[in-house]
């Protein structure tokens, strides 16, 4: 699969920015890893957050497996910023986008990993970690759980991650 193959076919979705990279560009940061734990009401209580998507070395060794990375982002408008339910109900449009990228998109690679926004919220109380994920083929760890700075790729691929008060950016990363 060649950029320009990805590039044809993401088109073809309502994408705002994208930006391909190279795996070993990324950073991981401890201190994403620590917000999570600290600030996270789903830290612990989701197979798409630490410490069940594994430890911070696991995490980057599984990124820094593949040859590529893709990260995209989609935006939502909002009457107001400040309604998280409002905020929180335009990922499930993101979420769809995700899915038909990683079928339409990425489909014919066999091996890969995506990373998307926030912590899975297909099931209403996720089994962990009690049983297995019930939804393994569409539940997706979140960025920040693999110790990634979304702000930090973005800077260095001229991304924009803020763009306007009542605006949501969603981020996506497939690494392939």
């Amino acid at each position: 699969m060649t950029k320009e193959d990805i590039e044809k076919k993401i088109s073809a979705y309502p994408i705002f920015e994208y930006a391909f990279l190279d795996p070993s560009e990324i950073n991981f940061y401890q201190a994403v890893r620590t917000i999570c734990e600290l600030e996270c009401p789903q830290y612990g209580k989701s197979w798409s957050c630490p410490p069940a998507v594994g430890t911070l070395e696991e995490c980057k060794q599984r990124c820094l497996s593949y040859d590529h990375g893709f990260i995209f982002s989609t935006i939502s408008e909002v009457s107001d910023i400040l309604n998280m339910d409002e905020m929180l109900a335009t990922r499930c449009e993101h979420l769809e986008i995700v899915e038909e990228i990683k079928n339409n998109v990425f489909g014919e690679c066999d091996d890969k990993l995506i990373l998307t926004a926030e912590s899975c919220a297909i099931c209403e109380t996720c089994a962990y970690p009690e049983a297995s994920c019930k939804h393994q083929d569409k539940m997706y760890p979140c960025v920040e759980s693999h110790a990634i700075s979304v702000t930090d790729i973005c800077e260095k691929h001229n991304l924009s991650f803020l763009n306007g008060y009542n605006v949501i950016t969603w981020f996506g990363m497939v690494f392939f």
